[in-house]
């Protein structure tokens, strides 16, 4: 009987040990033991089902069964041979390396437990400081429009500047998570985001606030949205939805703290005072998240920064076109609200940042409710918006309450949403990366179009209330395409029987 062979390359990248000399000279006659004790209980590969999918290589087939590719010869993308080298540079050599370290069994997800609720409350932390900023950008734009005498589609910038970046840096940093570096990008994320707010309150031109504000903070938020919630995706497989509502709610409290801060101290203490403070709150609660919130999936192999492939996947291209049609006209009543009840109503500022603090705090329950549903029913199927725009301020404070519903049950759906069209949670990162990326150009346009339509209809909104209620009701029809291309593939996969109504997805 032959020499035990020493394990290929590409073994070694997805964590086989390789015997050493005497090993090699062993045969398994003499040794007493069959092959798969010789590779050790560590390496085994385990079974294949989705439960466990870190027993799957990278094409989703056991260690054992799979073939030697030319990837395995070259040791991976970007490790200089003639597979790799000429697509791959600097950083997909960087995330071979760290992906060709010491690989760990997490098992399936636990569904619960302290470490898994940890993660919840810390992303809730981070998304508090994240979307909940964006999400008080209200205030923001009636008091910067007014201090700085620019128009509302110049100030709609700065806060389409924050969301677009913390969208479209999502692909790297969500294979950089995927990778092992979550703690690297976090550490960034969160340096960005204090630069940010800090230089903000010094701040006198509408360059620097542009620079500190939009691109600054814009920056941070794209180092922690995308890792935070791909890492807390891997914690839970039945209550997914619900924990991911639960961290989203974290827009809700950051809505209502950060709102609620300026209006004490915005009269009292000046602005530079009121962003120093949120500044303060950050950063304590920041260092909470980065101490509480771990990793579990370990690094998965090298791969592209775009997995091209999920593309041919019809639910996942309607999603992301669906994602990008609401995107498109979500944060034009989380922006403009304010103004509104200032122009068109005739509120003073004090109670117009009340209406901001209703829309934002009614969210709560909008994100958790749904969510709780979605994990019963399918996510996608929950996932449906509305519309309307009152013109009396009792009508104002019922639409507010309906819309915070309606908006905080469409953000927290979002990212559940696409996670239940990745099979694989070691892709979490780019796939979620991905449509972040895309939908990063819609929030970038959508809040200056429609401050550009009000402009040019003289101060009125209900030019810009069309684009916002279009851009929903597109994103309502492609959503039901994709739920149906699911439903589709379900069926003919065998996994689902009876009214295709009543499936969950």
């Amino acid at each position: 009987m032959g020499q035990i062979e020493a394990p290929l390359p590409g073994d070694v990248a997805r964590g086989l040990p390789r015997p050493d000399a005497e090993d090699t000279e062993t045969t398994l006659e003499s040794a007493g033991m069959d092959l798969e004790k010789g590779i050790g209980e560590d390496a085994r590969p385990t079974s294949t089902d989705n439960s466990d999918p870190d027993a799957r290589t990278e094409e989703g087939q056991p260690p054992a069964s799979r073939q030697r590719t030319a990837e395995d010869d070259d040791g991976g993308p970007g490790s200089g041979g003639d597979g790799g080298g000429v697509t791959s540079g600097v950083l997909s050599r960087v995330l071979t390396k760290a992906s060709t370290k010491s690989s760990w069994n997490p098992g399936p997800p636990p569904d619960g437990g302290l470490q898994a609720w940890m993660a919840v409350a810390c992303t809730h932390l981070v998304v508090m400081n994240t979307w909940g900023v964006i999400n008080s950008f209200g205030l923001f734009q009636t008091y910067y429009t007014t201090a700085l005498g620019r128009p509302p589609s110049d100030i709609s910038w700065i806060g389409s500047l924050q969301i677009f970046l913390l969208f479209f840096v999502g692909a790297l940093t969500g294979r950089l998570t995927d990778a092992g570096y979550f703690r690297h990008v976090f550490v960034l994320g969160v340096s960005f985001q204090l630069v940010g707010i800090f230089t903000a309150s010094a701040a006198s031109s509408y360059w620097q606030v542009l620079l500190a504000q939009g691109i600054c903070m814009g920056l941070g938020n794209g180092c922690l949205f995308c890792p935070c919630v791909s890492t807390l995706s891997t914690y839970f497989n039945k209550k997914r939805a619900l924990a991911i509502a639960l961290g989203a709610c974290g827009s809700a409290t950051g809505g209502l703290v950060f709102p609620g801060m300026v209006r004490q101290l915005l009269p009292t203490q000046g602005f530079p005072a009121a962003m120093r403070a949120i500044g303060y709150v950050q950063l304590a609660t920041f260092a909470v998240a980065l101490v509480g919130l771990k990793q579990r999936i370990p690094p998965r192999k090298s791969g592209p920064l775009v997995e091209w492939k999920a593309f041919c996947e019809g639910e996942y291209t309607l999603y992301a076109a669906g994602s990008f049609s609401f995107f498109l006209g979500l944060y034009f009543a989380f922006y403009y609200i304010a103004s509104f009840s200032r122009d068109i109503i005739g509120l003073d500022y004090t109670s117009s940042l009340n209406v901001l603090l209703l829309m934002n705090g009614i969210g709560i329950p909008g994100r958790v409710i749904p969510n709780h549903i979605g994990d019963r029913v399918g996510t996608i199927n929950v996932l449906v918006p509305r519309r309307a725009w009152p013109a009396s301020t009792a009508g104002l404070y019922v639409w507010c309450a309906f819309y915070g519903i309606v908006a905080g049950g469409i953000q927290s759906l979002f990212p559940a949403g696409l996670s239940s069209l990745t099979t694989d949670v070691r892709k979490a990162g780019v796939r979620m990366g991905m449509i972040f990326t895309i939908v990063s150009f819609a929030t970038l346009a959508g809040p200056p179009i429609a401050g550009a339509i009000i402009t040019a209809s003289g101060g009125k909104y209900y030019g810009a209330q069309a684009f916002a209620g279009s851009t929903l009701m597109l994103s309502m029809a492609l959503m039901a395409a994709a739920r149906t291309v699911k439903v589709r593939r379900l069926m003919r996969a065998g996994h689902g029987s009876g009214s295709a109504w009543k499936m969950k997805v």
